[in-house]
């Protein structure tokens, strides 16, 4: 498996930096906590399947871009982050308005990233461990480890939830009162595993045509 040490810890790097000027004043500190201590706990994993060989570094570098992404959803509780306002001095143009948007929707963008960037991950680990070359089978299974991870995720953040009172738990799920948000954010995770999946089959064939 290619590895790549400056790229590793180049985007570890950047992963801390986003992370510490994150948390200065960050919109509220019990909630942003619990969603860094998963962001530590999930970077941990990520150095020791990259130290074992169980990922490449390229999977590490996309692994830790979602995480960057998530880090900002963080501080700003997902439910608040000023994109809008972050358009509008770019571009001139505010997204809500010109998609008739109703919410915000960062964390549907941080859903979607976790099928996108680590899909790679989840492929090299099911390689990894199911010593399975067949590309077709390692899209399936990397499939598989994105709809049930989702899944455990969201009833992860529904358990934690639970133990909260209703204004931190609605704090700390984003859900702003879209009863349905679960289920949207694990189509997202799949739609964008999809696009990834899409990718590396088509790359394989490329280069089994110009292999021949």
């Amino acid at each position: 498996m290619h590895q790549n040490k400056k790229s590793v810890l180049a985007s570890t790097i950047a992963v801390f930096v986003v992370m510490v000027l994150a948390s200065i004043e960050p919109l509220e500190w019990s909630s942003y906590l619990l969603h860094q201590l998963g962001t530590l706990l999930f970077l941990a994993l990520m150095l020791v399947a990259y130290r074992y060989n169980y990922v490449s570094s390229r999977s590490y570098v996309l692994a830790s871009l979602f995480l960057v992404i998530h880090i900002i959803g963080a501080r700003y509780l997902y439910s608040y982050v000023p994109y809008n306002d972050w358009t509008q001095q770019l571009f001139g143009i505010r997204l809500d308005e010109l998609f008739g948007w109703q919410r915000n929707m960062y964390d549907r963008l941080v859903h979607f990233s976790y099928g996108l960037l680590l899909f790679h991950a989840m492929v090299d680990v099911s390689k990894s461990i199911f010593k399975v070359q067949s590309v077709k089978l390692l899209i399936a299974l990397a499939l598989m480890i994105n709809m049930s991870s989702s899944l455990l995720y969201e009833l992860l953040e529904w358990g934690i939830a639970m133990t909260l009172s209703p204004e931190a738990a609605e704090a700390y799920n984003g859900q702003q009162g879209d009863v349905w948000d679960a289920h949207k954010d694990m189509a997202l995770a799949l739609l964008g595993g999809l696009i990834a999946a899409g990718i590396m089959l088509f790359k394989t064939r490329q280069n089994q045509v110009v292999s021949n």
